[in-house]
């Protein structure tokens, strides 16, 4: 075998004395993922793999609306909207979010005001500080302490999936 020895090794890089040194800047720190717009990847806020990659919208806290909104991707509404809002997905009203409509959406969370009936396919959160005036018709419904609901409240039970069921031996011999 081959050993290398001291002569034989890559010399060092010269040191400068002269130049001082400067230990590189740390990195910033990465800023709060903001709400992903238009055709990119929302950033995923939840370990669940079935909600990564999904798309989501926002209606920042200086826009209004008034109007129909439908949707198939997640959306945040931290200003003000006004008309009816209809989602594939699941909607989000944030601290600032004013919401004067009647929304059919997947689920939904208030963290701010609503106004409208609500029907969700599966459930419905009140967070704390949440305000919603208007009948609910939900699969789930949770209303956090320090939250504010008036109205009625209709659980409905969620669709059965449908599975095929497996012929018994007897029909598949017949």
């Amino acid at each position: 075998m081959w050993n290398k020895t001291r002569n034989e090794e890559a010399p060092a890089p010269p040191r400068n004395p002269a130049a001082p040194r400067v230990a590189p800047e740390p990195a910033p720190p990465p800023a709060a993922p903001l709400p992903a717009y238009g055709n990119s990847p929302a950033p995923s806020t939840r370990a669940d793999p079935a909600t990564a990659g999904k798309q989501s919208a926002a209606i920042g806290a200086s826009m209004t609306i008034k109007g129909e909104i439908r949707s198939r991707e997640d959306l945040l509404v931290d200003g003000e909207v006004e008309g009816a809002l209809e989602l594939q997905s699941s909607l989000t009203v944030g601290p600032n979010g004013k919401v004067k409509a009647n929304i059919r959406a997947r689920e939904v969370v208030v963290y701010g005001s609503v106004r409208g009936n609500v029907e969700v396919a599966e459930k419905i959160a009140i967070r704390d500080q949440g305000s919603l005036v208007g009948d609910i018709k939900a699969a789930g419904i949770s209303i956090d302490d320090g939250a504010y609901f008036k109205g009625s409240i209709d659980i409905v039970r969620p669709e059965p999936k449908v599975t095929a069921k497996p012929q018994k031996a007897e029909e598949a011999r017949a």
